[in-house]
């Protein structure tokens, strides 16, 4: 379980830096540059990514079952997980999607972590779920107290909705098909 939280430290730590210390990265881009920030940031959001997938899996060998969910719940997971993919999507081209919800991926992390707590009850799962949707809920509100640039520039289009739609529902068809089986060894659908 260190593993798993140490990579959630890490990963979710660099991630935060805008929002609990955004002088940081402003003094660092300064001094150093903007490729070089996104250089390291990206170095160390990548060494905690596998230190989170390294824990999760180690976790999972011995689970520490804190509830075990109605299978009912798993219908419900798979509902709730239908906008994940193209919020997600929504987040890289400007369009009414993203100028609505304002920060798509964020939203579409929040959905994404409280539907995997309601299909899945270890210890493991609520630490990676429940830690990385409330990051996304706190990054949100700080988001909206202090307004930053959107990832998605540009003017917005019909078009980029439409694209970010069909992708994501694109992408989660062929995870509940079977890539969130061969991934994660465990099928959503049963």
């Amino acid at each position: 379980m260190l593993v798993l939280v140490l990579g959630l430290i890490i990963f979710l730590g660099i991630h935060s830096v805008r929002i609990v210390a955004p002088q940081v990265r402003e003094g660092f881009v300064g001094r150093r540059g903007l490729g070089p920030w996104k250089g390291s940031y990206s170095i160390i959001a990548a060494v905690g990514l596998v230190l989170i997938i390294l824990g999760y899996w180690l976790a999972r060998q011995d689970p520490v079952v804190l509830y075990t969910p109605a299978t009912w719940m798993r219908h419900l997971t798979l509902l709730l997980m239908l906008p994940v993919f193209p919020l997600m999507a929504a987040a890289h081209r400007p369009g009414r999607i993203s100028a609505t919800v304002g920060h798509p991926m964020l939203l579409g992390t929040v959905i994404w972590g409280i539907a995997h707590l309601l299909a899945n009850g270890t210890l493991a799962d609520l630490l990676l779920f429940g830690g990385i949707g409330a990051w996304a809920v706190v990054d949100w509100f700080s988001s909206l107290r202090h307004p930053r640039e959107p990832v998605a520039r540009g003017k917005p289009s019909p078009r980029n909705d439409l694209m970010a739609v069909v992708g994501g529902l694109v992408i989660y068809a062929i995870l509940v098909g079977g890539l969130h089986r061969l991934l994660f060894g465990v099928s959503p659908i049963g």
